[in-house]
């Protein structure tokens, strides 16, 4: 491959994901105010669980609000239903992460989840989708596009998520 090709591709990237990131300001409003005074209000831990690549970017989240000093922990939502979900208990917070709020593993453990009295934010694209419609508090990390010329790989819409979980654990320490 030519080596400007390679260039522009990159350059392209990263002007797609920073874009992603920089619209994230304009989402910070008083729901995202509301979830992080929830987690500040939280008596036992922030769990956080996101299936595929939304679970890798839900481990750094749950790693960094750790690392900052909000007991959390990641919970793998497959995982949840082979006795996992006895970990949840009704004084956590659930950080659920799915772009499209409709991934089958996340949305089958919400009712339970609820059941158990822990609140639940959403991270997600889509205000309207199950986890949105589910979710106490919703925190939308929706993005204009993926680098990604053939719609595979999820690009910024993964940069755009571990962003916002960076902006909530920072805003915790404040």
């Amino acid at each position: 491959m030519d080596d400007t090709v390679i260039k522009e591709k990159a350059v392209e990237t990263l002007e797609i994901e920073a874009a992603a990131v920089k619209r994230l300001t304009e989402r910070i409003d008083e729901e995202f105010v509301a979830a992080v005074n929830c987690i500040l209000a939280c008596k036992a831990r922030v769990i956080v669980t996101g299936m595929g690549k939304s679970g890798h970017v839900g481990r750094k989240i749950a790693a960094t609000l750790a690392s900052t000093g909000t007991p959390s922990f990641f919970l793998h939502p497959a995982e949840a239903f082979h006795g996992d979900l006895g970990m949840v208990t009704e004084q956590d917070v659930v950080i659920a992460i799915s772009n499209s709020g409709e991934s089958s593993e996340i949305v089958n453990i919400l009712p339970i989840i609820r059941r158990i009295g822990a609140t639940i934010i959403a991270m997600s694209g889509r205000r309207t989708s199950q986890l949105g419609q589910f979710a106490d508090y919703f925190i939308d990390i929706s993005v204009e596009r993926e680098a990604c010329p053939l719609g595979l790989a999820p690009t910024a819409s993964t940069t755009a998520t571990l962003a916002m979980g960076d902006a909530i654990a920072m805003a915790l320490m404040s």
